[in-house]
């Protein structure tokens, strides 16, 4: 019988529940691009913002305490958007509860957080996906099409970044808690960037990691304001790899640059190179190819796809109802976190760190 039918022949529904209502607003959308997908419950602390929430996506179960909804209800996955201190707390529970888990990046505080996560959806029998959302474009996996044909060779030298001039989350709140969130723009944007270069890199195993953070622009004007801040508002590293390639890992909340938002990823390959970057400073992306053929420079530029690119929830829930393998998996995001750790590391030692 197929996994995504029910015994009395009708297709099955996976039932999900969603842990914070910040960014946990676009899971409820992304999972709802899937016919056989229903958010039955949310949680949140803040009460207000739960009822919000749960009248715009008419949502009637409603939970102020996560641990209490994962031990009443019964779900297929579970959605974990809250700050990234309790990432790992939460899913470990919803391990216990008997769901799959579907994690906010960066997948926790650190590497160690994320192999205790691992193992915990190992004793349980459970997936974990992390949700690295900028793979999941239409001009991302354009050029992935074209990287798993072949088209660029061998990838030897690439640099991803995403700047802001000045985007810094409110001063005071978790973004800029180092205990709470651990670190600053690195974790927070770089960790998309970095995760989109490998992806497309195919994942090369990392040996060795040089890296800096700074926080001139963000500290000042933290201190002007009288509120908290301990963490970077720019992170840089040049990462090695076992293969002999190396990329170029930027990050930032506050640069002076001349763009409000900057996001490029470029890759060179033997072959030919790539770039995926936004357009006009926002959020829709924009893909080319360089190469050269019969003794001539072409570029390619990605127009619209044939289909509509979908959400990393809906793929998720799909590879789930198929039992087919998952996008953006726990052991990718277990790279992501130990190559951050490392970076984070050889900027407090000044030194290069081996992995």
């Amino acid at each position: 019988m197929s996994g995504n039918v029910n015994g009395n022949g009708s297709a099955k529904k996976l039932r999900v529940g969603i842990i914070g209502l910040g960014i946990g607003r676009s899971h409820i959308e992304g999972w709802r691009q899937h016919p056989q997908v229903e958010v039955v419950a949310v949680a949140d602390a803040d009460a207000q913002r739960l009822d919000q929430v749960g009248e715009q996506y008419k949502i009637a179960t409603r939970y102020t305490s996560a641990e209490k909804m994962l031990a009443v209800e019964k779900f297929d996955v579970v959605s974990i958007c809250t700050p990234n201190k309790f990432h790992k707390e939460l899913a470990i529970a919803a391990f216990e509860a008997g769901s799959h888990v579907l994690c906010e990046k960066p997948m926790a505080m650190n590497a160690e957080e994320g192999r205790a996560m691992l193992a915990a959806a190992k004793r349980a029998g459970k997936r974990l996906m992390i949700n690295f959302s900028y793979r999941f474009s239409a001009a991302s996996r354009g050029l992935k099409t074209q990287v798993d044909s072949g088209m660029f060779g061998d990838f030897y030298f690439g640099r991803t970044v995403w700047h802001r001039r000045r985007g810094m989350p409110g001063f005071g709140g978790w973004f800029g808690t180092k205990a709470l969130a651990g670190g600053g723009p690195l974790i927070d944007l770089g960790v998309h960037r970095l995760d989109l270069a490998l992806w497309l890199m195919g994942y090369p195993k990392p040996t060795w990691v040089m890296g800096n953070t700074y926080d001139p622009i963000a500290r000042r004007l933290a201190d002007a304001a009288g509120k908290h801040y301990d963490v970077e508002d720019l992170a840089a590293a040049f990462i090695r790899f076992e293969n002999g390639a190396t990329l170029v890992v930027e990050a930032s909340w506050a640069a002076n640059i001349q763009e409000a938002e900057l996001m490029e990823t470029r890759l060179l390959g033997t072959k030919a190179g790539l770039l995926q970057k936004n357009l006009n400073e926002g959020y829709q992306f924009d893909a080319h190819v360089y190469t050269e053929q019969n003794g001539a420079q072409f570029d390619m530029h990605l127009h619209a796809p044939t289909t509509p690119a979908k959400s990393g929830m809906h793929d998720y829930a799909q590879a789930i109802l198929t039992d087919t393998p998952h996008p953006a998996s726990g052991e990718e995001g277990l790279v992501v976190m130990e190559l951050l750790d490392a970076i984070y590391e050889s900027a407090r030692s000044g030194a290069p760190v081996k992995l």
